[in-house]
């Protein structure tokens, strides 16, 4: 189904096939710039009508850019079943919605986990040799191999248990009334998909911001990343008293600032 609404456009694709089809939902703005479209890349269980996303479509409006916002299977308004989802999965169905604009030029705008799937995206754009260039890299508290790196060493006996007997387990939610779950999957996943293994090369640009009271991915986690990116030109802006979502005011002004620093 497809919704236009002046140069926006509301619309799905499915990706995958048989057992494994999910629908995705995408909103998509035209642009009258020649400069890259704006990409965002939400974080885990977080939709594209969230405060950072909506703020970085409004300054492509205002900038007369493209840009493109979607939701991962399970998440928001897309279809398929959050418990299968992986970063396999994800990295896909981010390739499938960038894929179906026809964008040429892009700039990927990454949250939390979305820091991982840019990550994941830029090398498989590399090894397809898909048709896209990737200008530049804006990641917000990036959460490159959270899964390995930040969860499976704090696991306690009892989840433990729960990923064996029951596949799956479940912590309190700060941002939700509805617990977070973390499949055994996802973590099986998150292993294959590694990007803190050797060095990165994003051909691109990158600018990282990241909260030094983020609760969820320390700063220090920001610093490992940028050993992994000694061939880039990328800078880390380190935020005193910033938490895990970077949406006040304040900071939506970086985003911003650092978004039009790269066009």
């Amino acid at each position: 189904m497809t919704l236009e609404q002046g140069n926006v456009t509301e619309t799905s694709i499915t990706v995958g096939i048989g057992d494994d089809a999910r629908t995705i939902a995408s909103v998509i703005r035209g642009g009258t710039s020649d400069k890259a479209a704006l990409v965002w890349l939400g974080g885990y269980r977080s939709d594209m009508s969230g405060t950072k996303a909506l703020e970085m479509d409004e300054l492509a409006k205002a900038q007369g850019l493209a840009s493109l916002r979607f939701d991962y299977s399970g998440h928001g308004v897309s279809g398929g079943d959050f418990a299968r989802g992986t970063i396999s999965r994800w990295t896909e169905e981010a390739i499938a919605a960038i894929r179906h604009t026809g964008l040429q030029k892009i700039l990927l705008v990454g949250s939390s986990m979305g820091g991982w799937i840019a990550l994941r995206l830029i090398q498989e754009a590399r090894r397809q040799s898909l048709e896209f260039k990737i200008e530049g890299l804006v990641l917000i508290a990036p959460a490159p191999d959270f899964t390995s790196d930040l969860i499976e060493p704090n696991l306690t006996d009892e989840e433990r248990k729960s990923l064996v007997e029951r596949g799956f387990f479940e912590e309190i939610s700060e941002y939700s009334p509805e617990p977070n779950i973390f499949t055994r999957a996802l973590l099986e996943d998150g292993r294959q998909n590694r990007v803190l293994t050797g060095l990165i090369e994003t051909g691109c640009p990158v600018h990282i911001l990241q909260g030094m009271n983020d609760p969820d991915v320390p700063y220090a986690h920001a610093l490992k990343l940028m050993e992994f990116l000694p061939l880039d030109d990328v800078v880390l802006t380190l935020i005193r008293d910033g938490d895990h979502r970077l949406s006040r005011p304040e900071d939506i002004e970086r985003m911003k600032a650092a978004i039009l620093g790269m066009l």
